[in-house]
């Protein structure tokens, strides 16, 4: 059995540090400190470096010498761009993979039923990982490793609120956004599985621009 490749750790950090400074946690002129980050997360400070240099590369951070990085100002340009690569890219690679068939869907499938029936008491640690594992297994099923390198470098995780109220309603509507994504791959119905998978990015985009309102 192939076994499941996971996003590299400098990926992962990255995406969650994206989504804090997307999310007004961290706001412009606020301090990161390598040390301090590495600590939070429980990794060492490797990967968060690297995670630093990829955040620098976006524009998201500025690196400072022996002394972190500070967050630069983001406005909502800056992340409505994101988001724009992200729908051209990611709407691609499920066109790809319902053109050239994706094993896993049968099973992502049955696996999003049951998160249904659970979905008042799922985690936030669930469902971020089946999420992620949804993502990636479609950029695999896309077979092009570039889309997929580009698409690592864009990720940024479930794009909703670190908390409130808004976010049970954020699963609720991302698992059936997932599960038509899913079936139209299935089906092989490339043009639907690329405007499903447009539809889900929009309203992720959304998400993170009311913030910006």
């Amino acid at each position: 059995m192939e076994a499941l490749k996971i996003l590299p750790a400098r990926v992962r950090i990255a995406s969650i540090l994206k989504k804090a400074i997307y999310n007004g946690e961290y706001r412009a002129g606020d301090i990161l400190s390598l040390t301090d980050v590495a600590a939070q997360l429980g990794v060492s400070r490797t990967p968060v470096r690297e995670a630093f240099q990829q955040l620098e590369a976006e524009g998201l951070i500025t690196l400072r010498m022996n002394k972190g990085a500070v967050v630069n100002l983001i406005d909502r340009k800056f992340v409505q761009d994101c988001f724009e690569m992200r729908i051209l890219l990611e709407s691609e690679a499920a066109f790809l993979a319902a053109q050239h068939g994706m094993k896993e869907a049968d099973s992502l499938l049955e696996r999003l039923d049951r998160l249904e029936g659970m979905i008042e008491r799922v985690s936030r640690e669930e469902y971020e990982e089946l999420n992620q594992e949804i993502h990636l297994l479609i950029w695999n099923a896309a077979d092009n490793a570039k889309l997929s390198a580009y698409l690592m470098e864009l990720w940024n995780g479930p794009s909703t609120a670190h908390s409130g109220p808004g976010i049970r309603e954020h699963y609720i509507e991302s698992t059936k956004e997932h599960k038509e994504i899913l079936a139209a791959i299935r089906s092989g119905d490339p043009d639907k599985a690329r405007s499903a998978m447009k539809r889900h990015i929009s309203r992720s985009r959304d998400n993170i621009l009311k913030l910006y309102e």
